[in-house]
């Protein structure tokens, strides 16, 4: 394995994973925040969620689980580790208490109550959580398949770099909003977009020896339940509550929609 080879690949994954940055870039274009833009962007969020998790993970994670246990046994997990992501992250949703102050509200709009504003908060860092672990996997493949065929590696990193954007826009959006803070939004954002250079390290040190499609299987399951949990029980009920309800269901649709094209630019 040649040092270049190595470098190249990291390069380009990490490039893909920084994609997130952009799209919490895109999130602060408008100057004037107010909670009818935050509807639009937190509706915008499920949409993407939603989408890729029931389009791209849950599938790549029931082909992964049968290839491994079979056409019987393959399905039954998939929808176990579905199911066990919810859980997880039901469970921690109803056992970490929300923040009761959060600080540095910043120039967002007066009318979110600090309750709000908390809500917000854990919902962004969920986000960062749940898009970081999908992120590992997809630097994991990226850095392999860059080093066995770099040619079929390039148009992948693109495609993931531009599922990350609206990725980005969904972990940046409840945080900047949450504390009126773009650098503490952009950050996190951007970090979590590094899962995928982390994702390729652990593909340089361990070469894949010790993943399974059984392991890689049951964790793409899983991120796919807790994207779909914190889409249906934060993102869009917290769009509902601070726009109206079109607004909402609309920019659901373009969540969706965005994401569907950067899986079709493949």
């Amino acid at each position: 394995m040649e040092s270049g080879d190595v470098l190249f690949a990291f390069g380009i994954t990490l490039a893909a994973g920084l994609a997130t940055a952009i799209g919490s870039l895109i999130a602060f274009l408008k100057k004037e925040q107010s909670p009818a833009f935050l509807a639009a962007m937190l509706g915008f969020s499920a949409g993407v969620m939603i989408y890729v998790s029931m389009i791209e993970i849950f599938p790549k994670a029931q082909e992964a689980l049968v290839s491994d246990l079979g056409e019987t046994w393959g399905p039954w997990v998939t929808v176990l580790g579905f199911f066990g992501g919810i859980g997880l992250i039901a469970s921690i949703d109803r056992f970490v208490p929300m923040e009761a102050n959060p600080h540095e509200l910043g120039n967002v709009s007066s009318e979110i109550e600090p309750e709000q504003r908390a809500k917000l908060m854990r919902m962004g860092v969920f986000t960062a959580i749940a898009i970081a672990i999908h992120n590992f996997p997809e630097g994991f493949a990226t850095f392999l398949s860059a080093l066995q065929d770099p040619e079929i590696a390039i148009p992948i990193a693109v495609a993931i770099a531009l599922h990350n954007i609206p990725e980005g826009i969904a972990v940046s959006a409840p945080i900047y909003y949450a504390t009126g803070s773009r650098k503490k939004a952009f950050w996190l954002s951007a970090a979590s977009g590094l899962a995928e250079p982390l994702g390729a390290l652990v593909g340089y040190l361990v070469l894949s020896t010790f993943v399974s499609d059984t392991l890689m299987g049951m964790s793409f399951a899983a991120v796919a339940g807790i994207m779909i949990f914190i889409s249906l029980d934060e993102l869009l009920p917290s769009a509902e509550e601070f726009g109206k309800h079109h607004v909402a269901m609309y920019s659901l649709v373009s969540g969706m929609a965005a994401m569907a094209l950067s899986l079709l630019l493949l």
